[in-house]
C-alpha cells in the first residue's frame, strides 16, 4: 500500500478527514505513512473551507498502535524531522482539530490523539504508552502533552509504568473530552466539527490560539496575549452580542449539544 492510499484525505462538510488505514498492523506509522499524514496536514491547512481537521483510524479496531517497530528503517532521518517523526506532532495547526478513536490508540498512536484539541473515544478503547516495557521513548509529544491535559500526576503514571486504560478511566481523568457507543466515535467527531465550524471563526480561533500558547506564559503575559486579539474581533463579538440580545444561541446549545 503506497502513502497515500495509507492515508486518506476527504472532505466531510466543513470538516478535513484524515484517516490512516494500515489495518493490517493496527494503523501503525512507518516512513511513508508518516509522510503522508504531513501532507495532509499542509492540504489542512492550507484549505480555507476545512475549518476542523478530524483523525481517525480506518477499521474500528484501531485509532493507531503507534510507530510501526517492524519498519524502523523507514524512520531513519525522521526522529529530528521538525514536523515530528509520526507526520505533524511537532506542528501547531491554526484550526481546531479532533481525534476520533477507536479500539488501540497506543504509544505513538497516543501522541497523535494528544497533538488533537478534543478527542472521541467509544466505549472499549484502551490508550497508553506501553513501549515503556521494551525502552522506546516519546518523542511526539507524549511527554509535553500530556501533562498539561490531565496533569502532572496523572500523566507520571501513564508515563512511568506504561499501564494501558480503557476508555472510562481515560475520561475520569480529562484524558478523553468524550466516550461513546462502539461504532459512533467518527459521527460524534464530524457533528462535533460541524458545530464548532458554525460559530463565528474569528473569535473562537483567536481564542483557542491564546488558551495554547498562553500555557506556558505567566499570567501577565498570557493576559496581555488575549488582550491582543480583542480589538481585531470586537466588531464580530459585537454583531454577536447583538444576535444574542435579539434572541439567537440561548437555551445553551453549542457545538456539543
Amino acid at each position: 500500500m503506497s502513502e497515500q492510499e495509507a492515508v486518506r484525505y476527504e472532505r466531510r462538510g466543513a470538516a478535513a478527514l484524515v484517516s490512516i488505514d494500515r489495518q493490517e498492523r493496527r494503523n501503525a506509522v512507518d516512513g511513508p505513512t508518516a509522510v503522508g499524514l504531513h501532507e495532509a496536514y499542509k492540504r489542512f491547512e492550507a484549505d480555507k473551507d476545512a475549518r476542523v481537521l478530524v483523525l481517525t483510524g480506518a477499521g474500528g479496531v484501531a485509532f493507531c498502535a503507534g510507530a510501526d517497530l517492524k519498519a524502523t528503517e523507514t524512520f531513519a532521518g525522521r526522529l529530528m524531522a521538525p514536523e515530528g517523526p509520526m507526520g505533524f506532532t511537532r506542528l501547531t495547526p491554526s484550526k481546531p482539530t479532533i481525534a476520533a478513536i477507536s479500539g488501540f490508540c497506543l504509544a505513538g498512536g497516543l501522541e497523535l490523539a494528544l497533538w488533537c484539541d478534543l478527542r472521541i473515544a467509544t466505549e472499549g478503547s484502551t490508550l497508553g504508552y506501553p513501549e515503556r516495557r521494551w525502552g522506546v521513548p516519546l518523542i511526539d509529544g507524549g511527554t509535553q502533552r500530556l501533562p498539561r491535559i490531565v496533569g502532572l500526576g496523572r500523566a507520571l503514571d501513564l508515563i512511568l509504568t506504561g499501564r494501558m486504560i480503557d476508555a472510562a478511566e481515560a475520561l475520569s481523568m480529562g484524558l478523553l473530552t468524550e466516550v461513546v457507543p462502539p461504532g459512533a466515535h467518527l459521527q460524534r467527531a464530524l457533528a462535533l466539527a460541524e458545530g464548532l465550524a458554525r460559530f463565528p471563526q474569528r473569535t473562537m480561533l483567536a481564542d483557542r490560539r491564546a488558551a495554547i500558547e498562553g500555557l506556558g506564559m505567566t499570567l501577565a503575559e498570557g493576559l496581555a496575549l488575549e488582550a491582543q486579539a480583542g480589538p481585531e474581533v470586537f466588531e464580530d463579538g459585537a454583531r454577536g452580542a447583538a444576535r444574542f440580545a435579539a434572541g439567537e444561541g440561548r437555551g445553551g446549545a453549542g457545538a456539543g449539544a
